[in-house]
């Protein structure tokens, strides 16, 4: 049985939940927990009851010296590029949190290298894992909703965070609208091709940055998504996986972001209600399923929904809106 020996790099909140997971396998053995705060590290240690090494920085001696072969990047956007690069070019396998990068170059130059060393790089998209979400892509089949014309996402919630993201540039697009840009590639199956986006920040926000978008992609099947969505929204709140609206020739399904979604469908001359059957395999949800999927690829050798070179794709939808917005005209994603 292959054994994994872990680094966790970022010893925050997201740590704590991967740890959470990893700790259930019995593959999984934690070599080196990383973290500019030595005490962050120190206190994860600490609360999952671990005995690995700590450290401040994450760099090739430590880890050909502790043997650790993946590695775990929970770090905030900008330290992506470094912890990815670094663990990459020592020879080991990395699952990281989304966004790939604050910047597109960046997140680039980490699929160049993931290719060049012959290594995986997946990242977490927890969003696409979860039953509410799959249940919807069922009725978002051509049988039932028929070509799909339309996609549209509502996203609306005032949370009032600190620390980074107070203080990015356009927080809601690059750390959280991520998840609904890749949601939206894995509903409706194609990629985006154009985006026009205007972002901009009630006087009531929280954030030094835009906190709130209205976005319009058009997709290679033709169909066109759009997002609306702000994190200065006090009031009748949506759920954080969005409220979803799908179009197709056929019928229109909706998803409230929770469990429930269902279709309204013409058939034999009248409209139906359609309930999703719920086929996926829901015993983990969110962040650990997302992990169980990465895991299981890495060690049946094939490449996760989430590996890096699809999840690009993704990110550049990302960086085509803040570009987009920056300009005020609409932009072609290459």
């Amino acid at each position: 049985m292959k054994k994994f020996n872990v680094a966790v790099v970022g010893c925050g909140w997201a740590a704590g939940v991967w740890v959470d997971y990893a700790l259930t396998r019995d593959d999984v053995e934690f070599k080196l927990l990383v973290d500019i705060n030595i005490d962050a590290a120190n206190e994860l240690r600490k609360s999952k009851n671990l005995s690995c090494e700590v450290a401040r920085k994450l760099d090739r001696d430590i880890i050909e010296r502790l043997g650790v072969n993946l590695v775990f990047d929970t770090t905030i956007p900008d330290a992506h590029f470094e912890t990815v690069t670094t663990a990459l070019k020592a020879g080991c396998d990395v699952f990281g949190e989304k966004p790939m990068s604050s910047s597109l170059e960046q997140a680039r130059k980490m699929v160049e290298i993931a290719k060049e060393t012959g290594r995986t790089y997946s990242i977490m998209q927890n969003y696409r894992y979860n039953r509410g979400i799959r249940g919807f892509k069922e009725l978002l089949s051509p049988e039932i909703i028929g070509d799909l014309g339309t996609l549209h996402a509502d996203f609306f919630l005032n949370p009032n965070f600190s620390g980074f993201r107070a203080e990015m540039e356009s927080p809601l697009i690059l750390d959280m609208a991520i998840h609904s840009f890749d949601e939206a590639r894995f509903l409706s199956g194609a990629d985006a091709v154009s985006v026009y986006c205007h972002e901009y920040n009630p006087s009531w926000s929280y954030y030094k940055g835009d906190i709130s978008a209205v976005v319009i992609f058009e997709m290679s099947n033709g169909a066109v998504f759009s997002y609306h969505g702000s994190w200065a929204a006090p009031g009748f709140n949506t759920s954080w996986n969005c409220n979803w609206r799908a179009v197709g020739s056929k019928g229109t399904a909706l998803w409230n972001g929770g469990w429930e979604s269902q279709a309204e469908v013409y058939r034999n001359g009248e409209f139906v209600r359609v309930e999703p059957k719920f086929t996926w395999d829901h015993t983990l949800e969110n962040q650990p399923a997302c992990l169980a999927a990465m895991f299981k690829a890495l060690k049946e050798g094939y490449e996760a929904e989430t590996i890096c070179t699809d999840n690009i794709k993704s990110i550049e939808m990302v960086f085509a809106a803040i570009e987009s917005s920056r300009t005020g005209k609409k932009v072609w994603l290459k």
